[in-house]
């Protein structure tokens, strides 16, 4: 029967992959990527207050333990990116076509937006156009953004778009092998593949962290990677690596995060605990959040339990809760509020530095991290109903036409809406 759907199909659209059987979509990876986008936007309003110089130690203190509890943010992005990337081109890849749509998706809108940022910065300050400095900084804007100090995370995931294919083939290699064992070798060659590179992955971050500053002494190439090495992709391969088993076996992932989910929410709180305390000790009069980066190896555990808590929360919950579908909501439209939200941030301390804040450094953050949420995401929803919105918040909508064909296969029927990383 179901040879004579697709023939039948084939007659009414002619080119089938819009119609393909899809596999089920994964629910809660839109919510989650909402969360994420929140967290990095809490992140950077908060950054907008915690080196104030009038700044009290009560309000430094609650801002430092809110940076700590939002440390998944950025990472998760790379995990999601990956689950999708596997899940939904493990059957076949046209290269070409692949990465002129993530080209289309998300790199113009980088550089649309690091247009806008730049001429944001230069509109503000004197500048003198006819100098070819001043064009100068636009193009390593394109490279090193400053103005649009968000962007890098943009030329850091599109290098895991281009390298995908590699990526590709070396995991359907592994799976191909895993096909062939019983369901506990499986479990052990993956808990096995994961062990071994998430310690590779931890060496290679306190290298970063306690060796490389000091090995980019030397002008030359070797000193600018070492300076950038937070934009290339290999300092987070391992969310990427964990986004692809993830993906391959998503029943087992899923129930995995459910089981530990106790165990992970304490040992969540002993790492929030132990790294807010290293921050403490580290600091002097004003917070150095510098200690907790990305590429630090506690940091590293502390985001992966975040990330694993919040995974095993959103699969338990109710996708027809008010909850799930705010946040599906919200994560539909992060990217393009993610682009945006640094501007608004802009906006808003354009009033908020001239005033004099000593006790209301923690409120002020709270009221900044809302209205930038609010205003970056309906500013991203307004911009994706114009046309050729995938060019400027990397959020297409499309309209499908209803065939009898959808009302006898519904699940067949493709998505009305493409967010970044599908």
């Amino acid at each position: 029967m179901f040879i004579t759907i697709r023939k039948w199909a084939s007659f009414l659209c002619p080119d089938w992959r819009l119609i393909t059987l899809k596999k089920p979509r994964i629910e809660e990876l839109t919510p989650f990527r909402g969360l994420a986008f929140l967290a990095i936007v809490m992140q950077h309003s908060l950054a907008e207050y915690i080196y104030r110089a009038d700044i009290l130690p009560a309000d430094s203190i609650m801002l430092m333990f809110i940076y700590h509890l939002t440390r998944f943010g950025t990472p998760t992005f790379v995990f999601l990116s990956a689950v999708l990337l596997f899940y939904n081109y493990e059957q076949k890849l046209h290269y070409p076509s692949f990465i002129r749509k993530r080209f289309g998706d998300i790199y113009v809108p980088f550089i649309l937006w690091t247009l806008v940022y730049w001429l944001s910065v230069r509109l503000t300050m004197y500048t003198n156009w006819l100098d070819a400095g001043t064009w100068k900084s636009l193009v390593r804007e394109l490279f090193a953004p400053q103005a649009g100090y968000h962007l890098w995370f943009i030329i850091m995931v599109f290098q895991f778009y281009l390298l995908f294919p590699l990526f590709r083939r070396i995991a359907i290699q592994i799976k191909n092998r895993l096909k062939k064992m019983d369901c506990k070798q499986q479990n052990r060659i993956v808990f096995a593949i994961l062990l071994i590179s998430g310690l590779a992955y931890g060496y290679l971050l306190y290298l970063s962290y306690y060796r490389m500053g000091q090995w980019a002494v030397t002008p030359g190439i070797g000193q600018t990677l070492l300076n950038h090495r937070t934009s290339i992709f290999v300092m987070y391969i391992f969310y990427f690596i964990l986004g692809a088993v993830c993906a391959f076996m998503l029943d087992r992932f899923r129930s995995v995060m459910v089981k530990i989910l106790p165990w992970n929410a304490l040992l969540s709180i002993l790492l929030f605990v132990y790294l807010a305390y290293d921050v403490l000790r580290g600091s002097g009069e004003t917070m150095n959040l510098n200690i907790s980066t990305y590429l630090k190896p506690t940091t590293f555990v502390l985001i992966l339990s975040q990330m694993f808590l919040i995974y095993g929360i959103l699969h338990l919950l109710s996708v027809k809760s008010k909850f799930y579908k705010l946040f599906t909501w919200i994560g539909r439209y992060s990217f393009g509020g993610y682009l945006v939200h640094a501007l608004v941030i802009y906006w808003i301390s354009f009033f908020t530095r001239p005033l004099q804040l000593a006790g209301y450094h923690l409120g002020f953050t709270l009221l900044t991290f809302a209205l930038t949420a609010v205003f970056s995401l309906f500013i991203s929803y307004g911009l994706s109903c114009l046309p050729f919105s995938r060019y400027l918040v990397g959020l297409g909508r499309r309209r499908i036409t209803t065939t009898k064909l959808d009302k006898i296969e519904p699940g067949m029927k493709a998505p009305a809406t493409n967010s970044l990383t599908e």
